[in-house]
């Protein structure tokens, strides 16, 4: 693999709006971003969710560089990102039905993808070999001003190493593909924190098949009856003769997870019998707010880390892949982390920390 200088360049974060996204397109670092993409080149840059590995969704040897640069599985499909709903009838084979429509309207853009047939100009690397591709269009306004700079639609994958935690800040890029791309483009931290939803919109009853940034709560006020909602192991796999081969990224391997072992406290009960054992010196807990005020004075000596208030677990998103990261700082022998309820953005946040997690 040709090895990078890669280069880190910021963008004041205070020239990032939606009113400003035509101006942005002039800026000299999306302009080197966009030539890089327009030959084949891979660039990162921040989403609302997490910062993506860019690359031009129809081209192969690009694609292939994203596979290479993040030790990615190649079963493992990659989101094609676009700026304007008029490229979906370059990619999408086939009519939308309605509640992909419905979904569309509410939440584009945004952090919703949609898993849909594809047209051949996907190649099948982008799509793992599958004939769906997974679209979304962001609302982050630096990432649709480098996608219509471009003129392209690209494919960007979390711009991390595979299977670790995902990047929510240019430095986490950095230190992960340092080397194996030659430019990262900083806007400041991912307002989001957390992957977007993914949705198959195939059939009439549209199937959740990886939680995000938009909940199945307000997929739901939406669409209503057309929500699928059984939730199964086998959910977002694709049976072929010979593997199972994931819809979605996310799906299949262990992801998120940082070096150090991390184990999660389910409940109270939980926490308390830890607190009641003699915790190994180099543990850390990581808390909410509210446990660690609860629980203070069982906590002396106790290394903690705090995670957010229970009842912002927006917050808790925003910074949770950070912690994670955080955690491989401290030369620790384990960690446990505070389960969270699974409602609203709660849903994608145990889904990371449950795969994020070791077993014991």
């Amino acid at each position: 693999m040709k090895e990078y200088k890669t280069e880190i360049i910021k963008i004041d974060e205070s020239l990032i709006s939606d009113k400003n996204i035509d101006s942005l397109k002039q800026h000299p670092a999306l302009e080197k971003a966009a030539e890089l993409l327009q030959k084949g080149e891979l660039v990162a840059f921040p989403t609302e969710t997490v910062y993506g590995l860019g690359a031009d969704a129809t081209r192969l040897e690009a694609i292939k560089k994203i596979y290479q640069a993040k030790g990615r599985p190649q079963d493992n499909p990659l989101i094609v990102h676009i700026a304007d709903l008029q490229e979906l009838d370059k990619l999408v084979k086939g009519d939308l039905n309605l509640p992909a429509e419905k979904l569309i309207k509410a939440f584009w853009p945004g952090p919703l993808t949609i898993v849909v047939d594809k047209k051949e100009t996907i190649p099948a690397a982008t799509t793992a070999g599958l004939d769906s591709v997974a679209i979304r269009m962001p609302a982050h306004p630096l990432t649709r001003a480098i996608i219509e700079k471009t003129g392209l639609p690209i494919a960007a994958p979390s711009a991390n190493k595979s299977g670790a935690p995902s990047p929510t800040r240019a430095a986490h890029v950095y230190a992960d593909l340092q080397g194996r791309l030659p430019l990262i483009l900083d806007g400041g931290p991912a307002r989001v924190g957390l992957e977007s939803t993914v949705v198959d919109v195939r059939k009439e009853r549209v199937r959740i098949l990886r939680p995000g940034g938009v909940s199945r709560e307000e997929i739901r006020e939406v669409i209503g009856d057309y929500l699928y909602e059984a939730q199964g192991a086998d959910e977002g796999l694709e049976n072929s003769s010979t593997v199972e081969r994931p819809l979605s990224p996310g799906m299949k391997y262990r992801h998120y997870s940082p070096q150090t072992p991390l184990y999660i406290i389910e409940d109270e009960d939980f926490l308390e019998g830890l607190l009641h054992s003699n915790l190994q010196e180099n543990t850390a807990l990581v808390l909410s707010d509210e446990w660690a005020s609860k629980y203070q004075s069982s906590l002396k000596g106790i290394k903690v880390i705090n995670m957010g208030p229970r009842k912002r677990p927006d917050l808790i998103a925003a910074g949770i892949f950070q912690l994670l990261r955080y955690l491989d700082t401290l030369s620790l022998d384990r960690a446990y982390i505070e389960a969270i309820p699974e409602n609203g953005i709660g849903e994608a946040i145990m889904n990371r920390i449950r795969k994020a997690s070791s077993r014991e």
